[in-house]
């Protein structure tokens, strides 16, 4: 994880836009497959074991099934139909299909997810503002957001709690939740203005300011690049070679 945290959180913003363009492509079974294989030798590489893959990327591994199933069980059919139930055919090419699309999201989601949870907000704010060129009052707004979003979770709590307290939250599962959403929405509404305001007194949304924190890129960055477009030229290299490649344009 040593590697991840030396390089500009910039570059692995970049780095993903650059990945996922030419991995969207096409729709087929080796490239995928290839990069997928390639990325675990790259994350057993730098240190970065199978349980913080897991656990960075589990919302992936959930979706990815869910993605092949309705594949599966909804794409043209072609080839040998295996199966039919109303509108649900598996064929050949429901199933090259399925495992295509399954891979595929794994191939681009989980490096990216991989790389970009868990980096520090102030860190990526300092490299939005220095390095991205975007400007400081968005990027600080982002901040002070994404700090705030974890504590969502102990207002929810907390709102919970008062509601039992209050016999408001034994019965009526769907309209306690509303009532209580509502109840967080209002909170997270007057902490943002109170936070806006005490961010402008201090000078925050002036016209010109200084970072304590220099971003620059390094050698890096650099090499965090050409990994990613190895990476990528490779899987659609040994696509073409193996006649896999299926452009995403033909249609499924």
């Amino acid at each position: 994880m040593k590697a991840l945290e030396r390089v500009n959180p910039v570059t692995p913003i970049l780095a993903a836009v650059l990945y996922s363009i030419p991995m969207l492509l096409t729709i087929d079974v080796v490239s995928a497959a290839v990069a997928l294989a390639a990325w675990a030798i790259v994350f057993a590489s730098v240190g970065i074991g199978p349980r913080t893959v897991v656990r960075r990327s589990w919302p992936l591994l959930v979706a990815a099934p869910l993605s092949a199933v309705s594949m599966l069980l909804y794409a043209e059919p072609a080839g040998r139909i295996h199966a039919q139930v109303w509108l649900a055919v598996i064929s050949d090419r429901s199933i090259e299909l399925a495992l295509a699309i399954g891979l595929r999201v794994l191939a681009v989601g989980v490096p990216t997810l991989v790389a970009l949870v868990g980096v520090d907000p102030t860190r990526l704010a300092d490299g939005l503002a220095q390095v991205a060129r975007l400007p400081h009052r968005f990027v600080l707004a982002a901040l002070a957001g994404t700090r705030l979003f974890g504590v969502l979770g102990e207002d929810w709590r907390q709102i919970s709690l008062a509601r039992r307290a209050r016999g408001l939250g034994d019965t009526g599962v769907v309209r306690r939740s509303l009532q209580a959403a509502f109840a967080l929405l209002v909170v997270a509404l007057r902490r943002g203005g109170t936070l806006a305001t005490a961010m402008e007194a201090r000078g925050f949304g002036g016209p010109e300011r200084t970072w304590a924190r220099p971003s620059t890129l390094g050698w890096r960055d650099a090499v965090l690049v050409l990994l990613v477009a190895l990476v990528a030229a490779t899987a659609l290299g040994v696509s073409l070679a193996a006649g896999s490649f299926s452009p995403v344009w033909e249609g499924a």
